[in-house]
């Protein structure tokens, strides 16, 4: 199955079977928490990664998250893929995972 939502920037980013089962496996934490890193890509803020710039990471804050933990993290790969001679948009979820912010992100 795969998930495809459209940030506030009107980009198309999805979220594959694939990537959730790597999330759960190496982020435990997001289990039962399958929804926050579509509504993260929705709402939440996005900063390019400083390194690798087709690379974006997304925050939002949430309130029922696992105790001592107050936002969502979702990284995300931009890309194309050919369709002919035309590239078309291929962005989607590389990982997801909970994280204390003392302060805004």
């Amino acid at each position: 199955m795969r998930e495809t939502v459209i940030d506030r920037y009107g980009n198309e980013i999805y979220l594959t079977d694939e990537r959730w089962r790597h999330i759960i496996r190496e982020h435990a934490e997001m289990l039962n928490y399958r929804s926050h890193p579509l509504k993260t890509l929705r709402d939440g803020k996005r900063k390019q990664h400083h390194l690798t710039l087709d690379v974006f990471v997304y925050t939002k804050r949430f309130n029922d998250l696992k105790p001592g933990m107050t936002h969502v993290v979702v990284i995300v790969k931009f890309g194309f893929k050919s369709k002919g001679a035309v590239g078309i948009p291929n962005s989607f979820v590389l990982t997801a995972y909970q994280k204390k912010f003392f302060h805004k992100p």
